[in-house]
């Protein structure tokens, strides 16, 4: 009886390609992606509820993903959880905090 080895080899090819910036958005287009008004988007940047990177060198708002993110949790917090405009900066705050602790307990996981 004669015994049949099947052996297959795979390889990983690995690309570096240039890195992408992260795609930007106008006050008007991360509203409309948020689900809010731009003036209530004008009002969280004037609270400095997003940052103060948010302004571009020709002094428009510009927003990312991430502030995107930021942007639906402050209003599911605001809408849902009824956490005021004075608890909202604090409750951000802790959110990132978070956030960076998870991160950081990721890296030296190695995961």
């Amino acid at each position: 009886m004669s015994e049949t080895i099947y052996s297959e080899q795979r390889s990983l090819t690995l690309v570096l390609g240039a890195p992408t910036a992260p795609e930007t958005y106008s006050l008007e287009a991360a509203a409309e992606l948020a689900d809010v008004h731009p003036d209530l988007l004008r009002h969280y940047c004037s609270l400095g509820l997003l940052g103060a990177d948010r302004i571009s060198e020709d002094s428009q708002r510009v927003f990312d993903d991430e502030a995107i993110y930021e942007i639906r949790c402050i209003e599911h917090y605001h809408r849902h959880h009824g956490v005021n405009m004075q608890a909202l900066p604090l409750l951000l705050d802790l959110l990132r905090e978070v956030e960076r602790l998870n991160a950081e307990l990721r890296f030296l996981r190695g995961t």
